[in-house]
């Protein structure tokens, strides 16, 4: 009876093991849902949705946008962390996902409950301010700032997320005191900068762009390390006094740690795909954003690395995490 049971057993690991290996070959047989932790109709949720309609073609599976916004982020990411590792839920995040667990107490989770599947894009970010303020130039900022520390404030889309962090890098580099206001999303502190309430934030192009364009923002550079084609007559940060300033933007698909590698490495394949389609590389040039290249695992260190640096900033302003 014992060795009966034994051999039932055994069978029954090897049947198992099977199919996992099969449903592994045939994957994927049904839709994969992608929760994108920004609302609808913002940057994060635009690019996921022109990246996934191209990833379909290559999958022979839809790819849904389920959009968990909220709490700067971290409903998004929690219930990304909480699906089977299976590969039928993925996340799309910003820096935010590496950023957060180095701003917020608990944040409910940890890098290590994701791994990468590649960047999508990557953009600068334009620092603006309103046209009212006397600040046109960051040298001019900068002086302000360092004449009155503590008395000039940025707004940001909430604490841990790409404006407040951009800002916080400014501050790091250039020894400033600034006040942080947060708000609940950037399109809101954007309108409190434009009213000239705070003296100045980091936005995309494409949503400050049109803003710069019409005359209701002033732009003071770039974030990126050189000059993007999108705005070619915009100087950096860098170029203007802060001499190795450069933070971007990045969108990135992630999966739940422990989702079988093969699977991982088929979505690498079919992201990059997309990524060279004549779509997205459109979509993209519209946005200022360049495409991202990255295998799965030059990502998942990718975003280490950005945590790594985002904790330092921390360290050195004394950020106190909430």
């Amino acid at each position: 009876m014992y060795r009966l049971i034994t051999q039932l057993g055994c069978t029954t690991l090897l049947l198992t093991g099977t199919s996992l290996a099969m449903a592994q070959d045939h994957y994927p047989n049904r839709p994969i849902r992608i929760v994108v932790n920004s609302a609808p109709g913002a940057l994060l949720d635009i690019t996921t949705r022109a990246v996934a309609q191209q990833m379909a073609k290559n999958l022979g599976q839809p790819l849904v946008v389920d959009n968990r916004p909220g709490a700067d982020g971290q409903i998004g990411i929690r219930a990304a962390k909480a699906a089977p590792p299976d590969g039928y839920t993925l996340l799309a995040s910003s820096n935010t996902v590496a950023q957060l667990p180095a701003m917020k107490k608990d944040p409910g989770y940890e890098l290590k409950d994701f791994v990468g599947i590649g960047m999508m894009n990557e953009a600068p970010l334009l620092m603006v301010t309103a046209p009212s303020l006397p600040y046109r130039s960051l040298a001019d900022l900068m002086a302000a700032a360092k004449a009155k520390p503590g008395k000039l404030s940025f707004a940001s889309g909430g604490s841990g997320t790409t404006t407040h962090m951009a800002a916080a890098l400014l501050m790091h580099r250039a020894s400033l005191d600034i006040v942080h206001v947060p708000y609940k999303g950037i399109s809101t502190a954007i309108s409190d900068v434009i009213a000239g309430r705070v003296d100045f934030a980091f936005d995309g192009g494409n949503s400050a762009g049109p803003q710069i364009n019409d005359g209701r923002l002033r732009a003071l550079g770039l974030t990126s390390a050189k000059r993007s084609p999108a705005f070619p007559d915009m100087p950096t940060l860098a170029e203007q006094g802060l001499p190795g300033y450069s933070y971007t933007v990045y969108l990135g698909l992630l999966a739940p740690a422990g989702t079988p590698k093969e699977i991982v490495q088929r979505l690498g394949q079919a992201l990059r795909a997309a990524l060279a389609s004549a779509p997205v590389r459109e979509r993209f040039r519209r946005d200022g954003a360049e495409p991202g290249s990255m295998t799965p695992e030059a990502f998942t260190q990718f975003l280490q690395q950005d945590l790594q640096r985002t904790m330092k900033v921390v360290a050195d302003l004394k950020l106190a995490k909430e």
